[in-house]
């Protein structure tokens, strides 16, 4: 058996490699480096997928998130609900524009940002929430929605985890996330379900208005060369990285799969284990098991996480220390004990290798390897 990997790159490029070679040949041919009609075609296809919305290309899921926020209008001072079991970027963007972010726990069973918790946390200052789907399925899109409306609140998908997920309302209507708030981010992060080989972001919106500011924010304030409408940064998606998007981009549902295949196995396998819990879907959006994130109890999690690594198995912590409780974020009221449901899972939960390339040996040698762990 090969090594396991969290997440297998170079078997994915071999299965397509013809494709990508020539995808990149081509931009190396024309030396359009910059802008190139790989990085249009890529935008319209990816518009196509998610259901008409407008996206705009730029260079990282970062960005994408400052940028959105930007085109908002939200001034320093301004208040920003996220939740506080997440990566760190999600709170940067906010912190580095002056605006205050306002952490709120998740769900126990889905991880995402809790709904009932949303109207404890708004205030005056309060312009937007920011739902992250995280590990590969969608929050509770459609409570934060009605509470969003209610106090005019701007909602900002961050998608990165769960691009191609589809999220489903109580009158049956589906849309993909991303596409469902005021605006929706994303990273192609080469780990990523839709990865390119370096960096590389999206921002969607349905408002055509609030597009071309996005557009223009991107690219230095500027819709004509040369003249500077509004302030900008310089957020650009590489030719490149477009190119290699737009072969992945026709592979993406059946990458899903392949992940969700690769998680009913662990279900099954891992069922048996008390002090183990294999993740929880939401009833109302798809999963496309970005990671495969287990809860791990009684004080056990640290010792699975080195018995796996001693036979070879390779896993995560996402994320050992909550936001509140990092340095770059403490601040008064936010001691240990202010949100029990994150802390605990920075405790307990361990992500197991998932991706497009698992084989059923190494989904066999890890299952069989924690039921070791538990039962000897």
């Amino acid at each position: 058996m090969d090594t396991i990997k969290m997440v297998d790159l170079h078997s994915q490029y071999l299965r397509i490699k013809p494709e990508i070679d020539e995808a990149i040949q081509q931009v190396l041919t024309s030396t359009a480096f910059i802008q190139g009609p790989e990085v249009n075609i890529f935008a319209q296809s990816l518009s196509r997928y998610i259901g008409g919305s407008l996206v705009i290309p730029c260079a990282n899921g970062t960005d994408a998130l400052q940028i959105a926020m930007m085109a908002l209008d939200m001034k320093p001072g301004d208040e920003v609900i996220l939740p506080v079991h997440t990566y760190v970027a999600t709170a940067e963007v906010i912190a580095l524009l002056g605006l205050t972010p306002v952490f709120i726990d998740v769900d126990k069973d889905t991880f995402n940002i809790a709904p009932a918790l949303l109207e404890s946390k708004i205030t005056e200052k309060t312009k937007a929430i920011v739902p992250v789907h995280l590990y590969g399925q969608c929050a509770d899109m459609e409570p934060i929605l009605h509470i969003a409306a209610k106090y005019n609140l701007h909602v900002i998908e961050d998608v990165a985890q769960a691009l191609g997920a589809d999220y489903t309302f109580a009158d049956g209507t589906t849309k993909k996330a991303g596409t469902i708030g005021t605006v929706g981010t994303t990273s192609f992060f080469p780990s990523k379900n839709l990865g390119c080989f370096g960096d590389g972001g999206a921002i969607f919106t349905n408002d055509k208005a609030l597009g071309e500011k996005i557009k223009m924010i991107s690219n230095h304030g500027q819709k004509i060369k040369y003249h500077h409408d509004i302030i900008g940064v310089n957020s650009r998606l590489d030719t490149l990285q477009a190119a290699v998007l737009n072969v992945k981009l026709n592979y993406l549902d059946g990458y899903a799969q392949r992940r969700n295949d690769a998680a009913t196995y662990y279900d099954k396998a891992l069922a048996s284990i008390p002090t183990l819990t294999t993740p929880r879907r939401a009833t109302n959006s798809t999963h496309v098991f970005h990671q495969y994130t287990i809860q791990v109890s009684d004080g056990l999690r640290d010792n699975l996480k080195s018995h796996l690594e001693a036979h070879g198995i390779p896993t995560m912590i996402y994320y050992p220390v909550p936001l509140h409780l990092q340095k770059a974020y403490k601040r008064a009221g936010f001691e240990e004990g202010s949100f029990p449901v994150t802390e605990e899972l920075s405790k307990t939960v361990l992500s197991l290798p998932i991706h497009t390339e698992m084989k059923e040996e190494e989904l066999e040698y890890i299952s069989g390897t924690i039921k070791k762990f538990f039962h000897g």
